[in-house]
């Protein structure tokens, strides 16, 4: 089901030329080796979580790994200050998610030759999306997402290439490094294997049944685990309003399903009118953003356990 990418298996130093359109950043040289800067930590910049818990998994003290967006947004829609900007030009590495996520990076001047984009080996695997929706929620306002699905993560197996992308990069800039940097992959590759199989399981009863998510945010999972899944445009802190509710039903009436997905939990109001449909709430948490508690492989772990209690596996 999931199979040990061998060491040494990517190439991950990229140029970003278009992460919004079809094409992909070419491949690009080696960055600077930190082999004369003493004990320094390689600097390293992130956007979006998942990314930060991947390095510092990996790099544990020889990185210094900043995620400088705020806790109240979608880090996927956000774009830093010309300050923080500045910290993203000057760092050693700027791991990027690929897919379309952060589109602020095409508007914005980075060394190329500092840039990785971690879903580079799989770019003909990204979800193109082919109906996008603008609509507004949170300090973001106004988007819609994108031309391809970026939630590459959700599939475990996909997160571990990212990972692999991290770690040659790693390598690259700090070949004194490597063995450290092996090691943190290799524990790493191990739990997100135990993570795929886990959600394998709890996924196995929901086999050709419909299911719906509250939110496009679900189709790299849906994907891996062969999920029968139709998303709507529901915010957990909003009730929809009354237009939402007739698309909602129209979706029902050819996909009958029993169980919606959530980001985060939905007001009450909102759960309620759903069972009058005939439909329930459970919270899958992407985990995009910093959790308040826990981290990476917890939200996950409280994920799985979540669906286990809702499908009764």
């Amino acid at each position: 089901m999931f199979e040990r990418i061998p060491k040494g298996g990517l190439i991950a130093l990229c140029a970003v030329t278009s992460l919004a359109g079809c094409g992909e950043p070419r491949q690009q040289g080696a960055v600077r080796s930190l082999q004369d800067d003493g004990d320094r930590a390689l600097s390293v910049y992130v956007v979006n979580y998942p990314l930060q818990f991947f390095a510092q998994r990996i790099g544990g003290e020889l990185v210094q790994v900043e995620f400088p967006a705020p806790a109240d947004v979608d880090p996927a829609y956000w774009s830093p200050d010309p300050d923080l900007v500045s910290a993203y030009q000057g760092a050693d590495l700027t791991l990027l998610n690929g897919a379309s996520y952060a589109g602020w990076i095409e508007r914005t001047t980075l060394p190329p030759s500092k840039l990785v984009n971690t879903s580079a080996s799989f770019a003909d695997r990204h979800i193109f999306v082919e109906s996008a929706v603008t609509h507004s929620h949170g300090p973001e306002g106004d988007h819609s997402h994108g031309e391809f699905a970026f939630t590459t993560w959700l599939d475990p197996t996909l997160a571990a290439e990212q990972a692999e992308a991290i770690l040659q990069a790693f390598i690259a800039a700090y070949p004194e490094g490597e063995d450290v940097f092996q090691e943190g992959f290799d524990a790493l590759a191990d739990d997100l294997q135990a993570l795929d199989q886990r959600l394998a399981a709890v996924f196995a009863g929901m086999a050709g049944k419909p299911l719906l998510g509250s939110h496009p945010v679900y189709q790299y999972l849906a994907r891996r685990y062969d999920l029968d899944l139709k998303s709507v445009h529901f915010e957990p802190g909003e009730n929809p309003p009354e237009n939402a509710w007739w698309d909602l039903q129209k979706i029902l009436a050819q996909h009958p399903a029993a169980w919606m997905l959530w980001e985060g939990e939905p007001l009450p109001e909102t759960s309620s009118t759903l069972g009058e449909l005939g439909v329930r709430s459970v919270v899958f948490d992407p985990c995009g953003n910093a959790p308040e508690e826990g981290d990476f492989l917890s939200v996950m772990s409280e994920n799985v356990s979540n669906l286990a209690e809702a499908f009764g596996n």
